[in-house]
């Protein structure tokens, strides 16, 4: 499509059936855009017809050969990657005598590469790093001077030469540096009075004037020099809580030259027992004026502090990052959800408990830098408007990474190398057409991947026009690709017409469908005679035709898809795809969705129409018409023909000749040899002896219910059995309970015996005494009842007590 009616020369095809082209212009010429799949622009001078939009100038290859257009005249420029550096990733030995130099270390692979990009046509390339062994590392200590941190300075003082010794296992190359911060030197922050301007500390603490930051020791490699220096420090004072941290970490990043930074690993070692002041604070102080993030040391001390406000979160993460800083937020236990908050923000970053004494900060940054040194993170500057870059990573162990997490990889090792798939993208060509540079670099490194962007914005066939060519009207234009690019104030095809020229109802009347009012069916504008059809937001939206009477987007459509998805729409009328039909092509021509078992198209009981048997007969249905839930059956319908043609029985048998002579009679041993037809015929058949179903064998069954009742009945008896087993033994327990619980008077028990057994009164008593004796031997011991027995003179008695043994058993 045309941005204006100047140049036809490249177009945009937005699918693969849809030839909806989008505008796109780049130095007056029209552009290839976007959407990946054909755009072609081609130098044929009558290509177009009568009353054929501009846009069929881009369509696929087969419809241009098909119009008449030679493949040699047929442009399709293509994207392309070039590498321009590629210089391999190194590995520095520390094993080595020679050692190289930072810059002679190569982490990352490639390290330029040219793409040419096509709009809607992604590029992608793979981007390698390679952790270095003995990469030389910069390590500044910034400190908080405050009074409250006075012991943790007398630790520090001996920092250099102990971090030197413990840095010596990861680097050869190690340099350390030393700077110091309080906070603004203005009210309310610090007490401007006199005195305490020259010690701001109470009772008889000797403590140095405050100030807002000092670079104490530029970065060196003479540990001894760091403890000398620092030892010198003075702890100062000031009146708030929050310290002015953020103004160092500003200078610190942004001031290169005067803290010495290499292009090396950066760390920036932030140490307080306090919180920090931030962009907006500066106002409690009279201070109005953001951050400039600008150096500004004077014999190594801030001297803007009282001018510029603490800059802002973002303001710091910018700095740090570009300036390739790692910071390590070393505090104590108490500010440590601050600062965890605050390392959420500033990407390569750490945060570590800092013990009240600063005695353990050796351990802290070392454990740190591990953490920071086994992560990548990518980062690009910005884009070009309508570029976009996707990321993937390959990280150790194969691990995948997309979206977000395609942009880093973890746990990597010295000598472990990843890789990421970087995926480059241009929806649309720039406003001027120029190539942009983007980098992109890992986080807290120096290195990075410079990619220069060109944008194919025109045809080859452009560049050889024709200017005032006499087939663009006597020179009003010029003619490149097939077509005339008109001269300013010119229009039309050939640029024939003039912008100054008034419409007449002559060249209004050739914009008119059927001598009818519309002009180009209120779709376009009549220009010089000839509709030029409008153009739609959605660039696949488009209309055509003479009169642009047609377009390719008021198609019936199924399943809110135009044309079903299944077709493309033209003039408003859907083409559809093979196998398919209908208005919207929601029809499918396809009849396997109809097949039934025995592979006939609904059974042979109805058609196949849109995928979906239709049956002819109401009674049939189911999706192959194979139900039939009013049938009585195939065998009860002919029974009573079958019965008479092969037993000459039944109701038919006088009329059988009349009535059931309509099928083939097969006759079989069994029914096992019935034969199975593969259509819907039912050929009558019947076996040559009768094979009917037995009744019920009636023993089996009143045997079954016997046996059930008497296993029920035993089954009863043994439970009620059980019960009383447990019901006995609960007597019995609780007998032999009572009885071990029984308690006997001896004394009275005797004078009852005593009494019961005179001899006087035996002779006429026996049968008294002997029940008596019973119930004392079965009440009392063995001695009474001994005791019993020995008094017991009567022959006849004790003949009877003998003969019963019942005495003597209970004693």
């Amino acid at each position: 499509l045309w941005q204006t009616t100047a140049v036809p020369c490249v177009k945009s095809c937005a699918s693969n059936l849809n030839f909806a082209c989008s505008r796109r212009r780049m130095f007056g010429l029209f552009v290839i855009a976007n959407d990946s799949v054909f755009c072609f622009c081609f130098s044929v001078q009558d290509f177009l017809k009568q009353g054929e939009s501009k846009s069929a100038r881009c369509d696929e290859l087969k419809s241009l050969i098909t119009k008449g257009c030679s493949k040699a005249k047929i442009e399709n420029p293509r994207g392309s990657i070039s590498i321009d550096k590629d210089k391999p990733v190194t590995n520095r030995k520390k094993d080595v005598a020679e050692k190289l130099k930072p810059d002679q270390i190569t982490q990352i692979q490639p390290q330029k590469l040219s793409l040419n990009l096509r709009s809607g046509e992604a590029q992608t390339f793979k981007l390698k790093f390679k952790r270095a062994e003995d990469y030389p590392i910069d390590l500044y200590y910034l400190m908080d001077l405050s009074f409250s941190m006075k012991d943790d300075l007398e630790n520090v003082k001996n920092l250099g030469t102990d971090l030197m010794r413990e840095m010596q296992e990861i680097t050869s190359d190690f340099k350390i540096g030393f700077g110091s911060f309080v906070e603004k030197t203005v009210m309310p922050y610090i007490s401007t009075t006199p005195a305490r301007l020259l010690n701001p500390c109470t009772s008889n603490e000797n403590c140095t004037s405050p100030f807002s930051y000092k670079n104490v020791l530029k970065l060196t490699e003479n540990g001894q020099q760091f403890n000398s220096l620092v030892s010198k420090q003075q702890i100062s004072g000031n009146l708030d809580s929050p310290e002015g941290g953020f103004d160092a970490i500003m200078q610190v990043a942004v001031c290169g030259d005067a803290i010495g930074w290499r292009n090396v690993t950066r760390l920036l070692v932030f140490s307080t027992d306090a919180g920090f002041h931030f962009a907006g604070d500066g106002k409690l102080g009279g201070i109005v004026l953001p951050n400039d993030g600008k150096c500004h040391l004077e014999n190594n001390m801030y001297t803007m502090s009282h001018y510029y406000d603490y800059p802002s979160i973002a303001h710091l993460v910018q700095k740090l990052s570009d300036n390739n800083i790692q910071t390590i937020f070393a505090v104590t236990e108490e500010f440590q959800p601050v600062y965890k908050e605050l390392k959420n923000l500033i990407p390569k970053s750490a945060v570590g408990t800092l013990s009240s004494n600063s005695s353990n900060v050796i351990k802290l940054i070392i454990d740190s830098y591990n953490s920071l040194s086994s992560e990548v993170i990518l980062e690009n500057n910005k884009v070009p408007e309508g570029v976009s870059i996707k990321y993937k990573s390959i990280c150790k162990n194969g691990v995948v990474g997309t979206g977000e997490n395609g942009r880093k990889c973890s746990n990597i090792s010295i000598g472990d190398e990843v890789s990421f798939d970087i995926t480059i993208e241009s929806q649309k060509c720039p406003s001027q057409g120029k190539s942009e540079t983007i980098r992109i670099k890992p986080l807290g490194f120096n290195e990075d991947v410079e990619i220069v962007l060109n944008f194919i914005c025109e045809c080859e066939c452009s560049k050889g026009g024709e200017p005032l060519s006499k087939i663009c009207h006597n020179g009003n234009g010029t003619f490149e690709c097939g077509a005339c690019r008109c001269n300013e104030g010119r229009i039309g095809r050939l640029c024939e017409c003039s912008t100054d020229e008034v419409r007449t109802d002559d060249l209004d009347g050739n914009c008119r469908k059927d001598n009818g009012t519309d002009i180009c069916s209120n779709n376009g504008d009549c220009v010089c005679g000839t509709c030029e059809c409008k153009k739609r937001e959605n660039p696949e939206e488009r209309y055509s035709g003479k009169f642009c009477d047609c377009d390719n987007f008021n198609c019936d459509r199924s399943n809110n898809k135009l044309c079903g998805g299944h077709g493309r729409c033209e003039c408003r009328v859907c083409i559809c795809d093979a196998n398919y039909t209908g208005s919207a092509c929601d029809c499918s021509l396809d009849t396997s969705t109809c097949l039934a078992a025995n592979k006939q198209i609904c059974n042979g009981r109805g058609t196949c129409e849109c995928g979906v048997c239709k049956c002819t007969n109401p009674k049939f249905q189911g999706p192959t018409c194979e139900i039939c839930p009013t049938c009585p059956g195939v065998c009860a319908e002919h029974k009573e023909c079958v019965q008479c043609r092969a037993f000459e029985t039944g109701e038919k048998k006088d009329t059988c000749q009349r009535d059931c002579s309509y099928f083939n009679l097969i006759r079989v041993k069994d029914r096992d040899k019935l034969p199975q037809p593969a259509d819907q015929s039912y050929p009558l058949s019947h076996c040559k002896e009768r094979d009917c179903p037995a009744g019920p064998d009636i023993i089996p069954i009143v045997a079954g219910v016997v046996a059930g009742i008497v296993l029920i009945g035993l089954a009863l008896l043994l439970i009620w059995k059980l019960l009383m087993i447990i019901h006995d033994r609960r007597e019995f327990a609780k007998f032999e309970k009572e009885k071990m619980n029984a308690k006997w008077d001896t004394v009275s028990l005797l004078l009852v015996i005593s009494e019961l057994i005179h001899p006087a009164f035996l002779l006429r008593q026996s049968q008294e005494i002997h029940l008596i004796a019973l119930v004392i031997c079965a009440k009392t011991n063995r001695y009474i009842c001994a005791l019993v027995i020995s008094l017991a003179t009567s022959p006849v008695l004790c003949q009877q007590w003998q003969h019963r043994n019942l005495a003597l058993s209970r004693c």
